[in-house]
């Protein structure tokens, strides 16, 4: 049985990365944790994930911090696979079985778009389809 907070962490990991290399998954779940440590975030794995605009209690679309928390998809997992995957990494994440190869990061993109906070944050290094940011 999933905790509240693991099961916001895998969902986190699956839609934001499934498609990504096994690094790139595991640093999507450490930028995950480490706004959890960060003041400047909610302090849980679900007010992180779930971090954005909200009307009466819904998110508005596209005004989310994960996107594919308020895209307007159903977020119901298709892929056993890499469901089973995010789970084992959210698991070794969140019991501190991974080291923290992000240097810290808060913040990525994928690496196709430019957004404006890019400038403001030092690049930590790019993996797979996504750069990070600190």
């Amino acid at each position: 049985m999933l905790t509240e907070a693991l099961l916001c962490l895998t969902m986190n990991i699956y839609h934001e990365a499934r498609g990504e290399p096994l690094a790139g998954r595991l640093a999507v779940g450490l930028v995950t944790m480490n706004r959890v440590e960060s003041s400047r975030f909610p302090n849980t794995v679900c007010g992180v994930v779930q971090q954005g605009k909200h009307w009466k209690g819904h998110p508005v679309r596209n005004k989310c911090n994960f996107s594919w928390y308020c895209d307007g998809k159903p977020d119901l997992p298709k892929d056993n696979k890499a469901w089973s995957e995010a789970v084992m990494l959210s698991y070794r994440i969140q019991n501190g079985l991974v080291t923290d190869f992000t240097d810290g990061a808060t913040h990525y993109h994928a690496s196709w778009m430019k957004p404006w906070w890019s400038g403001a944050y030092i690049d930590v290094g790019r993996i797979g389809s996504h750069i990070f940011y600190r």
